[in-house]
């Protein structure tokens, strides 16, 4: 997990933030290419064991992801008991939140509020700002045939509408 706060740090000097300069801080971590590119970068990482993406938004809001643990459906297409599940994710995350409490950038953090969108979307979840970023860990299950993980990610909070 440690490539994940290696990663974040390298990507707080990331101003902006865009998918080729974060693209670029992936290779120089020596990363491994997931050869889907899109709009000529590469997108999908792989390094001990974790996934990294890179997602950029019609806003052009880039975030940064990382699944950090990752407990896939059974032969049947669902979990026989999801709820164990959940809670074993909830426990991969608690493992992995000292990395953040106790990484470089940790005097950096300020805890923020999750909004009500993202306390439906994860199953626990904490978040911070980041030099004005925003940086979430938590449990994640987009659909009930989709492995729960444990992700991190970063990214430019969006504009403020006027």
């Amino acid at each position: 997990m440690a490539a994940v706060t290696a990663m974040l740090e390298e990507l707080r000097d990331c101003v902006p933030l865009t998918a080729e300069s974060t693209a670029a801080r992936f290779a120089a971590q020596e990363w491994t290419p997931g050869g889907k590119p899109r709009d000529g970068v590469e997108t999908s990482w792989r390094k001990d064991g974790v996934r990294g993406w890179i997602q950029t938004f019609r806003s052009g809001i880039v975030r940064v992801s990382f699944a950090v643990w990752i407990r896939d459906v059974d032969e049947s297409g669902y979990f026989d008991d999801v709820d164990a599940v959940y809670e074993e994710g909830e426990l991969a995350l608690a493992g992995f939140l000292p990395e953040i409490d106790n990484s470089s950038f940790a005097g950096h953090l300020s805890e923020a509020e999750l909004t009500a969108s993202e306390r439906d979307e994860f199953i626990a979840a904490r978040k911070w700002v980041l030099d004005g970023r925003i940086l979430t860990a938590g449990v994640v299950q987009q659909d009930t045939d989709l492995p729960v993980m444990v992700v991190v990610s970063l990214e430019e909070p969006a504009p403020a509408l006027t």
